[in-house]
Parts: C-alpha cells; sequence; structure tokens
C-alpha cells in the first residue's frame, strides 16, 4: 500500500469520524434533518474504510435517528446491517451486539409489537448482565427498555422491578439530576397510572418534567414527551383546561421537532383537539383570541 493511499484512508476516516460528531451533536439539538445528512454521508465513506465495530457504531446511530422520525422500515434495515457487521467481528454475544438487540426491542415497542420487542430485549440484557455485571448503567438502561416493553403487553409486576431497579442504579451512579433519571421517572409514572395512582402518576409526571426542563431545556422534545404523558394523565381526570395546556405545548414541540406527519405530532394533535372540545367555550374562546394576537 502507498503512503500516498494511506494517506488519503486516513482524511476519509478523520472526515468519517468528524461527520459521525457532528451528526450526534445535531441530533442532540433537534436538528434531526442536519443529522441525517451527516450520518448518511458518513455511512457511504464509512463502508471499507473503517473497521467492522465501529462502521456498526455509524449505521447504528443512523438506525437511532430513523427511529425518532419514526421511519421504523429504514431504521430496522440498519439495525440489522450493523448487527451482522458485529456478529461477524465480535459474535452475537458481546457488549455491541447487545445494543443492537435493545434497540431492535425498542423499535417493535416504538412500532406497538411489543411481544416481538420482548426477545431481543431479553437478550440484551442477558449478555450485558453476564458481560459488565448487574450494577452497570448500561445494565440498567437494558432493564428499563425491557420494562418498556413488557408494560406494553400488561406485566406490569414486572416491568416495575425493572424500572425501580434502573432508576436505583442511574442514581447511585449518575446522581439524581441526571437524563436517565428523567426518563425512567416518566417511565415509572406511565406505570402507576395504568395500576390506577394517579396521584402518584402526577407526582413522577411533574418531577420527571421538571428534571428535563432543567437539564434539555424548555423545548426539548424529550420534555413534550412527558408533557403530553401528562396531558393524558389530566384528560383521564377530565381536568381539560390542564389537559389542553400540556398537549398544546407537546404539540408544539412535536411538529417543529419531527414534522406534521409524524404518527407522535398527528395523536398529539388529535387528542389536543379533544381536549380543547371537552374544555368548553371559555378554553376555545381564549385560544381563538390567542392566534389572533399572533
Amino acid at each position: 500500500m502507498s503512503l500516498r493511499f494511506r494517506s488519503r484512508r486516513a482524511v476519509v476516516r478523520f472526515i468519517v469520524r468528524f461527520s459521525h460528531r457532528l451528526a450526534l451533536s445535531s441530533q442532540a439539538r433537534g436538528d434531526h434533518e442536519r443529522a441525517e445528512r451527516l450520518l448518511r454521508r458518513a455511512v457511504e465513506l464509512a463502508d471499507g474504510t473503517l473497521g467492522d465495530i465501529e462502521f456498526a457504531a455509524v449505521l447504528n446511530d443512523l438506525g437511532v435517528l430513523y427511529k425518532t422520525l419514526g421511519r421504523f422500515d429504514e431504521a430496522e434495515r440498519v439495525y440489522h446491517r450493523a448487527l451482522e457487521l458485529v456478529a461477524a467481528s465480535r459474535g452475537e454475544d458481546s457488549v455491541e451486539a447487545a445494543t443492537l438487540y435493545h434497540n431492535l426491542g425498542g423499535l417493535e415497542h416504538a412500532r406497538g409489537r411489543h411481544a416481538l420487542g420482548e426477545p431481543p430485549a431479553r437478550r440484551a440484557l442477558a449478555i450485558r448482565e453476564r458481560l459488565l455485571g448487574t450494577d452497570h448503567p448500561d445494565v440498567a438502561a437494558d432493564a428499563a427498555a425491557l420494562a418498556a416493553i413488557l408494560d406494553g403487553q400488561g406485566k406490569r409486576d414486572e416491568a416495575e422491578r425493572l424500572i425501580r431497579r434502573a432508576l436505583v442504579v442511574f442514581t447511585r451512579t449518575y446522581g439524581p439530576e441526571h437524563y436517565e433519571v428523567a426518563v425512567n421517572l416518566n417511565n415509572l409514572a406511565a406505570l402507576r397510572q395504568a395500576v390506577g395512582d394517579v396521584v402518584e402518576a402526577e407526582r413522577l409526571y411533574q418531577q420527571s418534567l421538571a428534571l428535563k426542563e432543567k437539564l434539555l431545556g424548555p423545548t426539548h422534545l424529550d420534555v413534550a414527551v412527558t408533557a403530553n404523558n401528562l396531558a393524558v394523565l389530566y384528560k383521564t381526570q377530565q381536568r381539560y383546561g390542564e389537559a389542553e395546556r400540556c398537549y398544546r405545548r407537546a404539540l408544539t414541540i412535536f411538529e417543529r421537532s419531527l414534522g406534521l406527519g409524524h404518527p407522535k405530532t398527528i395523536a398529539c394533535r388529535e387528542n389536543h383537539v379533544t381536549a380543547v372540545r371537552a374544555s368548553g367555550p371559555g378554553v376555545v374562546s381564549e385560544l381563538l383570541r390567542e392566534e389572533r394576537r399572533v
């Protein structure tokens, strides 16, 4: 291999890695269009340039982005391509493979196909427990992901045990004001709501929402997720004014971050309309006055 060829490969690898980092930064800021452009470019350049594991990591992050955008079929294809690379290089029971099983389980959860998501989610948890031990934060993340899938199937006792276990690990590892703590407070709230404990559910949603606002800012996509969940809780209690305000806040963020046609945006918009109608003429009149002011 000539010096010139090695030098060119080194430049390409630098561009791939730099594009990958920029993409993750863009996605964290909610700029999904730029993140996709950078990740797709990184994938094109990485093929044949990076090693299998590093290339699989870029593919995985592209899959995560596609899942966020509701492009589930594209996400599945990318995840499976990454898993093939990892399996060939490290085996199907490696930490890297566990990450992809975790994400494949989460993808089925997002599709609402919870029973299909359970096997890969359980496999991810089993692999990382064996390799990392039960108190590792990555294992806690697997436990929390499996809990969400079990909740979707009505297996709430095991789901709650897993979420509480994850919260203990995250709080001990990162402290009480961390993103993973905020996410799992939201998930625990959803479980408590499902079993009818609306007082505890509201407290947990409010705690999660305040923490997400502090950590991520008031217009972050994850803030909208918890605001939407809190709106659903208020709606079930016929607290339509509070529900309408939370739906409106979530909808504004969903529309900006995900677009008008995303499933989350559509569901939130429909729920917001229902809450407005149930709130009575006073709320409708106020919304019309706000539209005129804008």
